[in-house]
């Protein structure tokens, strides 16, 4: 993270700089997303020590949560800068478009796509090593600041091949409209990620491992769910045993199963077990959510 911050001062003042040589609207748009991503990554440094302190009595479960606030900031920040660019744009066209000195402001524009290229991946690939979404959402971001590079180095390449000046706020709105696309996959992903969206790959992956872990016991489950806290995920599952299993020996099998599925699963996780009785779970079911019904 204090890469990404120290890159993305660099890529703001590179970006300003091409600017003031050309007077180019889609180069303004880029360096107005730059100066939002520096925002981004603020926030994003913030939830990225704030998800490492452990629990406490107050927040028992921890703060990893906090990486899906941060991935719905990130998204936030992108929309917004995406508005920035069409409004930046549309101003410059109306006020009348003048360019200068495109060759120079193009080769610092690539440079800085380039060098963001290489840094986004690289955050994305941490992150997902990690699983951390909070590296991963600042990857995509910074990522997303290359695209939009590469589409302000084309947008102007097309001005000095064809002379026709509205290819510049042309390619700004082009560029404006990807990264709000980017933006609102971000902003999706914290709003699914705080509502316990459970995603049906992750859920049938686990049950294939219950399967497998239960097979050759006499235990059976049921009520799988599951929940993602942003770097780990939480399995809550039902354990049936026959009736006259001795608790001390369910207890050994569940703890036994808890311990050994987290290892299976590609990805930090912890399993929380329910012990009931395969002979009368549903009737035991049934008499606490409809009392008195035969």
């Amino acid at each position: 993270m204090a890469l990404s911050l120290a890159v993305g001062l660099l890529m703001l003042a590179g970006k300003s700089s091409a600017w003031w040589l050309t007077g180019s609207a889609a180069i303004l748009s880029d360096a107005a997303e730059s100066v939002v991503h520096m925002a981004g990554i603020g926030f994003a440094a913030f939830s990225l020590w704030l998800s490492s302190r452990p629990a406490n009595d107050k927040f028992p479960f921890g703060y990893e949560r906090v990486a899906f606030f941060s991935a719905g900031f990130e998204g936030a920040l992108i929309m917004l800068a995406a508005v920035g660019i069409i409004w930046a744009a549309v101003r410059k066209w109306l006020a009348g478009l003048t360019l200068d000195n495109l060759g120079a402001g193009a080769v610092l524009v690539a440079g800085a796509a380039v060098v963001n290229a290489v840094l986004g991946l690289y955050l994305i690939r941490t992150g997902r090593l990690n699983h951390s979404l909070i590296l991963e959402a600042n990857g995509k971001h910074v990522l997303t600041d290359s695209w939009t590079s590469v589409g302000v180095v084309g947008g102007l390449a097309l001005v000095m091949l064809t002379g026709w000046k509205p290819f510049d706020p042309l390619c700004a709105f082009a560029v404006a409209l990807n990264i709000l696309w980017t933006g609102g996959r971000l902003a999706w992903r914290s709003v699914s990620g705080l509502m316990d969206y459970s995603d049906p790959r992750v859920l049938r992956t686990v049950q294939a491992h219950l399967d497998g872990l239960l097979k050759p016991l006499p235990v059976r489950y049921h009520q799988v769910r599951i929940r993602h806290t942003g770097f780990r995920l939480i399995v809550h599952v039902h354990l049936l045993f026959p009736y006259r299993t001795p608790l001390g020996e369910a207890h050994r099998l569940a703890t036994e199963i808890e311990q050994t599925l987290p290892e299976l699963i590609d990805s930090p996780a912890e399993v929380i077990t329910h012990l009931e009785a395969v002979e009368d779970h549903a009737e035991v079911h049934r008499e606490k959510h409809f009392p008195g019904e035969p």
